[in-house]
Formats: C-alpha cells, sequence, structure tokens
C-alpha cells in the first residue's frame, strides 16, 4: 500500500490538508484547478528565473491557495528567501505584479504573503531541489543523497527515504536508487509523513526524485 498511493492523499482528514482551500460547482472544478496550477507554475518560473540572475537558493516548500468571492490568497513557505525577503516588499510586489498579469482577472484580487520555515532541510521539496541542483552539477548521485540525509539531521527528523530513477551518472540503462535512514512506516496512517515528487532535468535526460521524510507520529 505505501508504494501504490500517495502519502499525502492517503492522510488526508488525519494529519494532512488540503493545499488549495475553495469551492466550485462541477461545471466550474476544471478552471478553479487550471487556475490554481497557472498560479503555482508563475510562482516557481518567476523564482527559478531570478536565481539564476542571483545565483541563490530558495527553496520553495508549499504553496498554499485560499479562494474568496473576491480574493484569492496565495501564501508562499520558503526556505531561504534571498529574493523575497519577508519584511522587503520590493520583491514581493513584483512577484504580484507579474502573476496578477499572467492571471489576468478582473472580478478577483491577489494577495501574495510569504512564511519563512524555520527548518528548511526538514521539507521533502527543499532537499529535492537541492539534490536536483548537485545533479545538475554533476555531483554523484550518492554523494547528493548522503549529504540530503545528513541535512535532515539538523531539522530533527525520525527517518527519511530518498529515491532517484533515471540514467543516472549517464548510464545506457536507467535504473532506480534509493537510500532509507532511521524509520519511514508509510503504512501507518497516525504517522505525519511528508513526501514529494521532483523532476531533474539533466543533459543525461530526466531524473525523477522521491523523498519520503517520516516527522512524527500521533
Amino acid at each position: 500500500m505505501g508504494q501504490k498511493i500517495n502519502p499525502l492523499g492517503f492522510r488526508l482528514g488525519e494529519n494532512k490538508n488540503h493545499r488549495s482551500l475553495w469551492f466550485a460547482q462541477s461545471k466550474s472544478y476544471s478552471m478553479g484547478l487550471q487556475e490554481d496550477e497557472k498560479i503555482r507554475n508563475c510562482i516557481k518560473n518567476y523564482v527559478q528565473k531570478n536565481r539564476r540572475i542571483s545565483s541563490g537558493f530558495e527553496g520553495i516548500a508549499q504553496i498554499d491557495i485560499q479562494k474568496k468571492i473576491d480574493l484569492i490568497q496565495v501564501i508562499i513557505y520558503i526556505g531561504f528567501p534571498n529574493l523575497l525577503i519577508e519584511g522587503q516588499t520590493r520583491g514581493i510586489e513584483e512577484l504580484q505584479i507579474n502573476v496578477q498579469k499572467k492571471w489576468n482577472s478582473v472580478n478577483r484580487r491577489l494577495n501574495i504573503a510569504i512564511t519563512r520555515i524555520s527548518k528548511p532541510y526538514g521539507e521533502p521539496n527543499i532537499l529535492a531541489e537541492y539534490i536536483a541542483i548537485q545533479l545538475k552539477n554533476r555531483v554523484s548521485f550518492r554523494k547528493a543523497m548522503k549529504k540530503a540525509i545528513e541535512l535532515t539531521e539538523q531539522a530533527d527528523t525520525k527517518g527519511i527515504q530518498v529515491q532517484i530513477a533515471g540514467r543516472i551518472d549517464g548510464k545506457e540503462i536507467a535504473r532506480v536508487e534509493w537510500i532509507r535512514e532511521g524509520r519511514v512506516p508509510l503504512q501507518t496512517i497516525r504517522a505525519k509523513i511528508d513526501h514529494c515528487s521532483y523532476t531533474a532535468r539533466t543533459i543525461y535526460g530526466v531524473l525523477g526524485i522521491k523523498i519520503w521524510i517520516f516527522v512524527d507520529e500521533q
């Protein structure tokens, strides 16, 4: 079961919440879903573009979207706000204007807020982004995975599992490599497990990165 179902969807209502909070009729549900995807992609593309310019590392852990009648509230959980610093409104305003132009909605206004994470290396999305950067720089995949596990020790996690699939190190035949440290009880619903799937585009092809982090147990 732990291999065949998303750990986040498996625990909804128990210790996980939806990352999009809004209600829609069945006819307009697909439009709302596409709208959320456009907002998230626009934010990620903006951050990646500016990261190339400043050679920084943002580490977006999660993007929550809350929709009301005349307002869309977007909350960005970020680990290292080098470009979008909380309290320095220039980066946030520029991002908000950029998203508003591409989104182009007249009936509702957009509000973006940033929340800084105290322990960024306890978030699987940040670790996956870190591993992807290392793989693009041709660092050994084993070294990258072991370094990611060492970083999670700073976040007081109880277990982590890292998996990389694809043409690892440029080999002709694709394979799957994984490493685990501590406990990762995937079949226990009361176990709070954070999970992410990340795509790393290298010169050898596309690599898939999956990370499971066991935070705590209720």
